[in-house]
């Protein structure tokens, strides 16, 4: 996807999306677990990125017969 046609939010926006705080994805930022762009000093998540590291963190369900001993 082209840069220039994806749609940033900004971190409070990202923190709505995802139900967190902003400290939370301030945090993922610091932490270098999201993709994210820099414009000056301000800081901003592609849409695309949130995605992604929302799919990423999905667990898929294990099916009634499959169950898993600990």
């Amino acid at each position: 996807m082209t840069v220039t046609k994806q749609r940033f939010l900004d971190v409070q926006q990202a923190a709505e999306r995802l139900n967190k705080t902003e400290r939370f994805v301030r945090r993922l930022i610091e932490e270098r677990r999201i993709a994210y762009f820099k414009f000056g000093r301000a800081v901003r998540i592609g849409e695309d990125d949130l995605e992604q590291f929302i799919a990423a963190g999905r667990v898929e369900p294990v099916g009634r017969g499959l169950r898993r001993v600990v």
